[in-house]
């Protein structure tokens, strides 16, 4: 008997998307949708006896310790082609193959202008208000002929940077390794870090977490922005200083954010974010869709199939 587990299925729809019974009959497959990793004895409690686990990309973390706890693990699975929160050198190691799916391109950048939306034109606010009675409660801004601030123009940013543009703002963008050229192509200005933050009304973040970007935005950023300006962020909540940024939004440096990650995930619900009334706030919603969940299941049975065939597909830790 193989046994697979998918975690994190929150939604509760992984085995209804993808034919996990084309595995075989001595397959049992097992989602778990609960957040299982609260630390990592209990997550390697929960997967004991497992020999797959699916993973949807970054929500449950496989460091080298993680893995040294799950001796029965014979291969995995991530959605998408990369996944910076496994150890796949460890996995190799350790023998475990790890694939990866196929992913949609513009799920995180839809999810971006949704936040942008929301949060400027104040819509949860007069979601509550019209439900509790009232009418005409916020007062929104346009988006016609402000600045947008574009950090990062790789495949979202320039996504989000031809979306502003097609409502009437000026973009402008900025990255550590950003040219005039790349800018152009994606109908941006090229400005330096301290003037997109001084510029833009609207800041959106598209680059990955690294150790070059972890607190790229920090309490000297955010004292650069106006205070009528917002801040959004679909990429990696650890980019973002969460404590600065907390108190430049408790104290109005800043007008607002639209936040979709966080340094800590799922968000404690305790959490302080959660009191503010100047942020929109979704739960890594970014790549969430059914038309890319429809997708990525699909392909993870594929893996499972060529691993049990003896002919894994897509291995991101293969040996070079």
């Amino acid at each position: 008997m193989t046994r697979i587990a998918i975690l994190d299925d929150y939604q509760n729809v992984a085995l209804d998307l993808a034919d996990w019974d084309s595995l075989g009959p001595d397959v049992e497959v097992t989602a778990f949708n609960e957040f299982l990793q609260t630390d990592e004895d209990r997550l390697a409690q929960a997967l004991a006896g497992y020999d797959v686990v699916v993973g949807m990309r970054e929500r449950t973390r496989f460091p080298a310790s993680q893995l040294e706890k799950l001796p029965d693990l014979k291969m995995m699975v991530t959605t998408g082609m990369r996944n910076l929160a496994w150890d796949m050198d460890k996995a190799r190691e350790m023998g475990i193959p790890v694939c990866g799916t196929s992913i949609l391109p513009y799920p995180a950048f839809e999810q971006t202008w949704a936040l942008i939306f929301a949060v400027t034109k104040e819509i949860p606010k007069e979601d509550r208000c019209m439900k509790a009675g009232g009418w005409q409660e916020s007062f929104p801004i346009g988006l016609r002929e402000k600045t947008l601030g574009v950090i990062g123009l790789g495949k979202l940013g320039a996504q989000s940077a031809a979306l502003g543009q097609a409502l009437g703002m000026k973009v402008i963008a900025w990255s550590e390794n950003l040219t005039e050229a790349r800018a152009a192509e994606c109908g941006a200005v090229r400005v330096s870090k301290e003037n997109l933050f001084k510029q833009a009304d609207v800041i959106t973040i598209h680059v990955l977490l690294s150790d070059r970007t972890r607190g790229l935005v920090g309490a000297d950023e955010l004292a650069l922005m106006k205070p009528s300006a917002y801040l959004v962020n679909t990429s990696r909540g650890p980019i973002v200083d969460e404590a600065a940024m907390i108190e430049a939004l408790k104290t109005n440096k800043i007008k607002g954010a639209g936040l979709d990650v966080f340094d800590v995930e799922p968000l404690p619900a305790d959490h302080e974010l959660r009191k503010l009334d100047n942020t929109v706030l979704t739960g890594h919603l970014g790549y969430v869709m059914r038309e890319n969940y429809e997708q990525m299941y699909p392909d993870a049975v594929e893996c499972i199939k060529g691993w049990m065939d003896g002919a894994p597909v897509r291995v991101l830790n293969a040996a070079d």
